[in-house]
C-alpha cells in the first residue's frame, strides 16, 4: 500500500479543516467578520487550560535544565519559528536572563523572521545541522512549535535533539489522539478550524504564544526571578526600565522615589539586591551574599537568619 500523499495527510489534519461557523465569511460585513474572529479566539485560552497537566510537566523540564546549566531551545518554522524567537528575545531584557538561556531556532535562519524562506519548512538535514551548531545536549529541552505536528523541519530538529540526549517538548494544535512523535512531553491544545481554513497564525499561533509565554514565566517564577508578582531580575537597558525598575523598589519596600534610585545606584542596576537592601537594612554586598544563599529568592534572602 502506498503511503498517504502530502494532500491526503493535510486533508486529515484538524488546522486544516474548514470552519463551519465561517462559511460565508466573504458575504460578511466587517463588524461581522470581528465578532466572529472574536468569538473564535474566545475558545482558544479553554483549550490551553485543557493542556495545563502538560504544560506543568514541559516547564519541569525546563527547570531541569536551567538548574543544571542546560538551555531551552524552541524549534519552529514560519509562524510557529517566529513565536519561538520572539519568546527568546524577550527573556532577557524581562527576566535578566543570558541571550544563551532561551534560544529561538527558525527554519531559513534570520531571513526567515522577516520573509517568508521557501522550501525551509521541509529541509531535514539543515534542521539536523541547525541542532549541532547550538551544541545541543542532554542538558537541554528542545521544544518543536508546529501547528500541524508534521512540520519535516521541525519533526527532525525534535528527533535529532533526542538522539543527543535531550529531552524534548513538542507544541501541535492538532488532537493528542494523532499526536505519534517520540517526545517527553506532547502540548497539544485543540483550537478548532481556523476562520480563515488553515491559517494558523490565528487561533493557533494565539494558542501557541500563550503555551510559550506560560512555560518560560513560570519556569523564570521557579528560579527566583519575581518577588510576589513583580519582575526583580530585569536588565536597565533603556530609560523605561530604569524607571520602571525604580517604580519596583518603591512599590515593594514602600521608599520614596529619590531614596529607590539612591539605593538601586548603590546596588549597581540590580533591582534584587536593592529589595534586600532595603527591607534588612544591609550593606550591598551582605544583600548579594543573601541572595546567593538563598539560590536567587528575593523572599528567601530577606527571611534568611545569620
Amino acid at each position: 500500500m502506498n503511503a498517504p500523499s502530502l494532500a491526503d495527510q493535510l486533508a486529515k489534519l484538524l488546522t486544516e479543516q474548514r470552519n463551519p461557523r465561517s462559511m460565508e465569511l466573504d458575504r460578511m460585513s466587517t463588524e461581522e467578520v470581528l465578532r466572529l474572529m472574536n468569538a473564535e479566539d474566545k475558545l482558544v485560552p479553554l483549550a490551553v487550560e485543557r493542556e495545563i497537566p502538560y504544560i506543568e510537566k514541559a516547564v519541569d523540564l525546563v527547570v531541569a535544565s536551567f538548574r543544571s546549566g542546560g538551555r531551552l531551545l524552541y524549534v519552529g518554522a514560519g509562524t510557529s519559528g517566529r513565536l519561538g524567537v520572539v519568546d527568546a528575545s524577550e527573556c532577557p531584557p524581562t527576566f535578566g536572563t543570558a541571550p544563551e538561556l532561551v534560544v529561538g531556532i527558525i527554519a531559513g535562519g534570520r531571513e526567515a523572521m522577516f520573509r517568508s524562506q521557501e522550501g525551509a519548512e521541509d529541509n531535514e538535514d539543515q534542521a539536523k545541522r541547525d541542532i549541532e551548531a547550538n551544541s545541543v545536549g542532554p542538558h537541554d529541552t528542545v521544544c518543536g512549535i508546529a501547528a500541524s505536528r508534521r512540520t519535516p523541519y521541525v519533526v527532525s530538529a525534535v528527533q535529532h535533539a533526542r538522539v543527543l540526549g535531550a529531552k524534548t517538548i513538542y507544541v501541535t494544535t492538532n488532537p493528542r489522539s494523532e499526536f505519534n512523535l517520540q517526545v517527553d512531553v506532547a502540548i497539544c491544545p485543540e483550537v478548532g478550524p481556523e476562520v480563515v481554513m488553515g491559517s494558523t497564525r490565528m487561533k493557533s499561533g494565539t494558542a501557541q504564544k500563550l503555551v510559550l509565554n506560560m512555560i518560560t514565566t513560570t519556569a523564570m517564577v521557579r528560579l527566583g526571578k519575581v518577588y510576589e508578582n513583580m519582575m526583580v531580575d530585569l536588565q536597565l537597558t533603556n530609560r523605561k526600565l530604569v524607571e520602571r525598575s525604580r517604580r519596583i523598589v518603591m512599590t515593594i519596600t514602600d521608599v520614596d522615589y529619590a531614596t529607590s534610585a539612591a539605593v538601586l545606584e548603590q546596588a549597581g542596576g540590580h533591582v534584587k539586591t536593592a529589595i534586600v537592601m532595603i527591607k534588612t537594612g544591609c550593606s550591598a554586598d551582605e544583600a548579594r551574599k543573601r541572595i546567593a544563599d538563598a539560590d536567587g529568592f528575593v523572599r528567601g534572602a530577606i527571611e534568611l537568619e545569620y
